[in-house]
């Protein structure tokens, strides 16, 4: 009995350990129960919220992102520059070449007959006139030489005299049938003879006046002379090479100067008739030495290089000019009406070509390409790229890149001078 007992409280126990015993499982299979509107609400609901919080991380992102760069940007200094605008004025149009300076006319002054220069009458570089006294020859052999010719006329004229009252005896002795035809006729012939000898004599003094006065040596031009070549007192003559003197007229003076052939075109729709102005700068092609006028382009041109050959010709007043000289001929080819013009230090060099920065309205700079006709005293005449009254970066381009913020100022004023 006792061991029937225990057995009997273990699997009381192993029950209670169990639970609940299971309901019997029926042969047909039960439905799930349907769910709830309540249920589904609290699901849509989560969703939605779910998308605000997504919403609201993106929408606190983009707000960071556009508030750190608009920090970022108010960080940025802007760059100081100078600022200019785009003008309007009429504009000359040069041809420039290389040119060297001629005298007007250059002479070298030679004796025209031998002997001692008995004198020299300039100082070297002295401005003489025409007809004024260089050098004297000694005239005494010329003068005695004049002497004599004048002798041996009045030699001949005497005989002249004489056969010509033979002539007129001899006339009246063949009237009177006393003399013969021949005899009249030979005294008439030694009439004739002596004509001729007294016509040439007159011709030697006329050539030794000619000698003596070449013992006087003047100045074929106004000029200044040069470096003396002879001394007096030395023994000048007429084949001598060197010459006495060389003189050089320097008012008017001449410029020749060479252009590319291609611009003879330009110059030749100019007209033959129009006087076209040529400007003389010095070598820094800054300092203009003096305006003159178109005078002679060349026959041709050099095939060599493709060069042309124009000589203008300038009054010189103030002798800036000076033969040998080298210059820079600036020849006025026309004048652009109303051009765009800018400073010359507003246009930049780059590999692209010329550039300028020019400023927007929110001061910050773009870059423009620009296309340069010239540039001339400082300024820049633009061709494209530019309109009127546009601002652009005068000086202060170095710091620049494209979207730069500046702070621009008038030229001459430094640009933080408000500050």
């Amino acid at each position: 009995m006792l061991k029937h007992d225990q057995l009997q409280e273990r699997q009381d126990v192993v029950q209670v350990d169990r639970g609940p015993a299971a309901p019997p499982r029926s042969s047909q299979v039960e439905k799930p129960a349907p769910v709830s509107r309540r249920n589904m609400g609290i699901a849509v609901g989560c969703g939605l919220l779910f998308v605000g919080l997504l919403w609201a991380v993106h929408y606190y992102r983009a707000a960071s992102a556009e508030k750190a760069t608009a920090s970022a940007r108010s960080m940025i200094p802007e760059v100081p520059v100078i600022e200019g605008k785009v003008q309007q004025k009429d504009v000359p149009i040069y041809l420039d070449g290389l040119g060297t300076v001629q005298a007007y006319n250059t002479v070298t002054i030679h004796v025209r007959v031998d002997g001692e220069l008995k004198k020299v009458a300039f100082v070297e570089g002295q401005d003489v006139h025409a007809g004024d006294l260089l050098a004297q020859i000694d005239p005494d052999p010329y003068r005695t030489a004049l002497e004599q010719s004048e002798a041996k006329k009045l030699q001949d004229e005497a005989q002249l005299a004489n056969a010509r009252l033979d002539l007129k005896r001899d006339a009246d002795l063949y009237q009177q049938k006393i003399a013969t035809q021949q005899t009249y006729d030979t005294q008439k012939a030694l009439v004739d003879q002596f004509v001729a000898t007294v016509q040439a004599d007159e011709a030697a003094i006329d050539s030794a006046k000619v000698q003596l006065n070449y013992t006087t040596v003047v100045s074929p031009l106004d000029g200044r002379t040069g470096i003396r070549l002879i001394d007096q007192g030395n023994i000048a003559h007429a084949a001598d090479t060197n010459g006495l003197v060389v003189i050089t007229q320097l008012k008017p003076i001449s410029l020749v100067f060479t252009l590319p052939e291609q611009t003879l075109s330009q110059i030749q729709k100019q007209g033959p008739t129009t006087a076209i102005t040529v400007v003389a700068v010095d070598r820094d092609n800054s300092t203009v030495l003096g305006q003159g006028t178109l005078a002679v382009i060349d026959n041709q041109i050099d095939t060599s290089t493709g060069q042309i050959r124009l000589k203008a010709n300038f009054p010189n007043a103030d002798l800036r000019l000076w033969p040998g000289q080298f210059v820079n001929a600036r020849l006025l080819l026309s004048t652009r009406n109303n051009g765009l013009v800018v400073p010359a230090s507003v246009v930049q060099r780059g590999p692209d070509g010329p550039y300028a920065f020019v400023i927007k309205d929110d001061n910050t700079v773009e870059v423009r390409p620009v296309k340069v006709a010239q540039i001339e005293k400082g300024e820049a005449l633009i061709d494209d790229g530019l309109k009127p009254n546009e601002r652009v970066v005068v000086d202060g381009q170095y710091k620049l890149q494209v979207g730069s913020h500046v702070k621009p100022s008038a030229a001459g004023k430094p640009a933080n001078a408000g500050s």
